[in-house]
């Protein structure tokens, strides 16, 4: 089967074909650093780390580019409020975003350009939309430059809607404007913002538009046409139908595909910070083993709106024990056998058919769960041929989707000294049930195992030994 995406903006589903066959280069809008990263970010930003993992594993080499807005009037804001320096606090927070992104196994990009460092592109695609008559720099000294939305007859297109029907742009202020929808371009430097947050350019000092800043931060890192531009359903207008106009007038082919995630929502509620109810990245984390959040936020279509709702992360971790549990016990079963050296890693073709119909993760987790209720059934059954093919099939898949609970990123979970202490309560009880066993004073060792099993830990009697897990 063909992968085929959702192109947001031929709302309809299309069959992949790369520009250059067996690559694949993607450009995903970043945070702009103004405040710590909330759940969306945390969703937005796993969304297409499981696209680029799936693109990778059917064989394509993947350029995956995801940008950091560290100028933006907001940036500004925020700074003078926390009397700070706006590059510092636009660092800060950029830390804070790379730390959360690296607890949920999300993969660095292969490129990571700060806004900052890509004014002289962002410059050229201006004098490039000025040259053709597509943009301006009004005569009143303000150094501001705009993008004229109605010399672009195809504007909204990427949304589908009528420029005469569309609202006064909210990027800037409207001076200097021929008409209150343009966009701007360039910002003049304005008397007390920051020095140090305007750079020189042939219409005076200023800083970067929004919108300006991907267009250049896109084409200049994989080209002036590319495969798959992404980001969140928010971003959809203005920004990337912004993005889109202002690269097709300056030239540039641009994306090909358009993908983009749906948002959280809480209680039926978008998330959002005027409403109170942002669930922000750090208390998150807190929360719950970052592999469990990975489940939770991966677990939905990408498209559709992940319900955040008291219970979610319990349900996301039974549903991690039961994959956990029954690798551990594979492990444990197979080890000293024949079938632990031939255990290969095989994707289910229906685990493959799921992915490729649209990045389709709950079909694909559907058959991750089905495969490890296989393999309990054969681990029940003692047949040690299904154990490790199904065994296999879940570390692939569980691979493909980084919620692999053996992975190594994966080994630090939790509070290391409580585990230690824990393991070696239980590994006495344990020992001390082995001896009653011996000994054959069934009554110790039932009372041992019913203690152990009132408090939430199982213990599974193998020809290895015996084990212990926490019941998911």
């Amino acid at each position: 089967m063909t992968l085929r995406l959702y192109d947001s903006k031929d709302r309809a589903l299309r069959d992949f074909e790369p520009r250059v066959p067996g690559e694949a280069g993607i450009y995903v809008c970043g945070p702009t650093v103004q405040s710590s990263p909330h759940i969306g970010h945390l969703r937005s930003a796993l969304v297409y780390d499981q696209l680029r993992r799936w693109l990778s594993a059917s064989g394509y080499t993947v350029t995956f580019v995801r940008n950091v807005t560290d100028i933006d009037d907001k940036i500004l804001v925020n700074a003078a409020e926390s009397d700070e320096q706006w590059w510092a606090l636009a660092y800060r927070v950029e830390l804070e975003f790379t730390a959360a992104y690296s607890a949920l196994g999300i993969m660095p990009p292969t490129y990571e350009p700060r806004a900052t460092a890509s004014i002289p592109e962002m410059q050229a695609i201006i004098e490039r939309l000025i040259e053709r008559g597509h943009a301006y720099a009004p005569d009143d000294g303000t150094g501001d430059v705009y993008f004229d939305v109605t010399s672009w007859p195809s504007y909204g297109e990427l949304t589908r809607q009528n420029v005469d029907d569309m609202s006064a742009a909210a990027d800037s202020e409207s001076r200097g404007k021929k008409d209150v929808r343009d966009f701007a371009l360039w910002k003049g430097h304005k008397e007390g913002e920051p020095e140090s947050a305007a750079w020189a350019s042939p219409w005076g000092r200023g800083r970067p538009g929004w919108h300006i800043e991907c267009s250049a931060m896109s084409t200049k890192y994989l080209g002036a046409t590319f495969d798959i531009h992404g980001g969140g359903l928010d971003l959809r207008f203005p920004h990337h139908e912004n993005e889109l106009a202002q690269s097709h007038a300056a030239g540039d082919g641009f994306a090909r595909y358009w993908m983009h995630n749906g948002l959280v929502s809480t209680a039926g509620q978008k998330m959002s910070k005027s409403l109170g109810n942002s669930v922000f990245a750090a208390e998150l984390i807190a929360s719950a083993r970052p592999l469990v959040l990975r489940y939770f936020l991966g677990s939905a279509h990408y498209r559709s709106t992940l319900e955040y709702y008291e219970g979610a992360l319990t349900e996301a971790d039974a549903a991690v024990s039961r994959i956990e549990g029954f690798l551990e016990r594979a492990e444990r079963r197979l080890a000293g056998t024949r079938f632990a050296q031939s255990l290969v890693t095989v994707l289910p073709e229906e685990f493959r058919e799921a992915m490729d119909d649209d990045l389709g993760v709950p079909q694909a987790l559907a058959v991750v769960h089905e495969t490890v209720r296989r393999g309990n059934g054969a681990l029940d059954d003692e047949d040690l041929a299904e154990v490790a093919r199904a065994a296999g099939e879940v570390i692939a898949m569980t691979d493909v989707l980084g919620i692999n609970p053996l992975a190594p990123e994966w080994s630090d979970d939790g509070d290391d000294a409580t585990a230690r202490a824990l393991d070696a309560l239980v590994q006495r009880l344990v020992a001390e049930r082995e001896s009653a066993r011996a000994a054959r004073d069934w009554a110790a060792a039932d009372r041992i195992r019913d203690d152990l099993a009132a408090v939430g830990i199982t213990i599974e009697d193998t020809p290895t030994g015996s084990h212990w897990s926490l019941d998911g």
